[in-house]
């Protein structure tokens, strides 16, 4: 399933064809507006098992995700899992049944496995992202060499595949978040209900993280995604939210404080619009402030 908001055609097209063709196809559109939509729509006529939702207005990414999957569980009560896919990822050769597998194997271990997630390939540098992981002190991320399942703390949203029976028991994606951090809040909720979240380095999805990628080297190469004022805006405000919630691991508290300080130094380095990106960052930290920090989450 994927949201899409002013997407690339023909980068939308590449995903819709690179997943498996038996597979239910729904793009849920955010009120991209004319002419995109159009094209959308005719896309949508080409693939085979395509359901097309259009939003009347942009409901952020979380809502339309859940409107998705109500749509899914109306209209094709047999589908278990879904695949939440970000506008722009594209998953390799066979990398979606490598993940329903490892769902599947998981299970087989271990009866509260939450989630599975790919190996993320970022296409404006070359470089993987990594996997989450967390210590009680140390917010990490591993690159395995082998294709060894990996135990993580949070997944990226985009390609993060999800039981639908576990995500309306969740009572599905927090649409108070609009968009960043909607998948880290929906993995620590997920955990804090005990179950696992895991990396399958064997599936691999090519993504990109932002507007663009900014590659640098700081003990090894790095990927920093370079956003938008207005994503620069939710990324600060919903970290912010994040840190006033419990079951937010405190690991992750200290270590996005560090994070959003290193975005910011990044941006006054490599950023483009660094006036206007520093008043989105310090209005979505007042922002946050003022949020009610559970809004969204049922309590």
């Amino acid at each position: 399933m994927t949201v899409t908001y002013h997407p690339e055609v023909p980068a939308l097209e590449a995903q819709l064809r690179a997943l498996p063709a038996k597979s239910l196809k729904v793009l849920v559109d955010n009120a991209s507006g004319e002419p995109v939509l159009s094209r959308i729509r005719r896309l949508v006529d080409t693939v085979p098992r395509t359901m097309l939702i259009e939003c009347e207005r942009n409901e952020g990414l979380a809502a339309a995700l859940n409107r998705g999957v109500d749509a899914i569980c109306a209209s094709a009560s047999e589908v278990e899992e879904v695949l939440f896919l970000d506008q722009d990822s594209v998953p390799l050769k066979d990398s979606v049944h490598v993940l329903q597998r490892a769902l599947h194997s998981l299970r087989e271990r271990e009866e509260r496995v939450g989630c599975v997630g790919p190996s993320l390939l970022d296409v404006d540098t070359g470089l993987r992202h990594g996997f989450h992981q967390a210590t009680r002190w140390r917010w990490k991320r591993a690159y395995p060499s082998d294709d060894a399942y990996v135990h993580c703390a949070n997944l990226n949203g985009s390609g993060t595949l999800v039981p639908i029976e576990l995500y309306r028991a969740l009572g599905g994606l927090d649409a108070s978040l609009f968009i960043d951090h909607v998948d880290t809040e929906w993995s620590f909720r997920v955990a804090a209900a005990g179950y696992s979240l895991w990396g399958v380095p064997g599936a691999v999805f090519e993504h990109s993280m932002g507007v663009s990628g900014a590659r640098f080297w700081l003990l090894g190469w790095r990927v920093w995604p370079v956003r938008s004022p207005l994503r620069m805006f939710f990324l600060y405000r919903n970290a912010v939210i994040l840190m006033r919630r419990t079951y937010v691991p405190r690991v992750w508290k200290f270590w996005a404080v560090v994070k959003l300080a290193v975005n910011a130094l990044v941006v006054l380095i490599l950023g483009p619009q660094r006036k206007t990106q520093f008043e989105r960052m310090w209005s979505g930290i007042r922002a946050g402030l003022r949020a009610d920090p559970l809004e969204g989450v049922d309590r």
